[in-house]
């Protein structure tokens, strides 16, 4: 019996290995998280000033200049933002729409932690990192389970 449950650990292992190379081997473009955090500082900066620079970007980003402007030519190359050397820049409608999902996505996850207690600090620290990382589907349910919460002051106070 011991023995079994030591190939069932082996096998939720294995499983577990084969979930993390599927993930990382699903990269179906040239797309990157860093590009995502570009298109969201670009969004949060027009929505601010009506516009984005480069030095606004390399300041608020604490990157250098030239890595701020290889980057914007990228995401120019590649069709998400409109740009012209020493003017203002903006998203175009494809640059807004990965914008505008990471940032919905940001709020979710930032509206969960604070539902069940994570302090601000702390909630938004994890939501950066993990606001690329989730499927469309996961966080369907994951808005499902805030409206559920919400909808429930009994379950909530579980949390504070």
């Amino acid at each position: 019996m011991i023995m079994l449950k030591k190939n069932k650990t082996f096998d939720e292992k294995g499983e577990r290995l084969e979930s993390i190379k599927k993930a990382h081997s699903q990269k179906s473009s040239k797309f990157t998280t860093r590009m995502e955090d570009y298109l969201e500082v670009i969004s949060e900066l027009v929505e601010l000033k009506g516009y984005a620079t480069p030095s606004d970007i390399s300041n608020f980003m604490d990157v250098s200049p030239p890595s701020v402007t290889k980057m914007l030519r990228r995401l120019d190359e590649e069709g998400y933002i409109e740009y012209t050397k020493y003017y203002g820049l903006k998203l175009n409608p494809k640059g807004k729409s990965i914008a505008s999902e990471i940032r919905q996505k940001h709020s979710d996850l930032l509206e969960f932690f604070e539902i069940i207690g994570v302090d601000s600090s702390i909630a938004n620290k994890d939501v950066e990192g993990m606001e690329h990382h989730l499927n469309p589907k996961t966080l369907k349910q994951l808005r499902k389970f805030i409206t559920l919460l919400k909808s429930r002051p009994d379950l909530l106070a579980l949390f504070n």
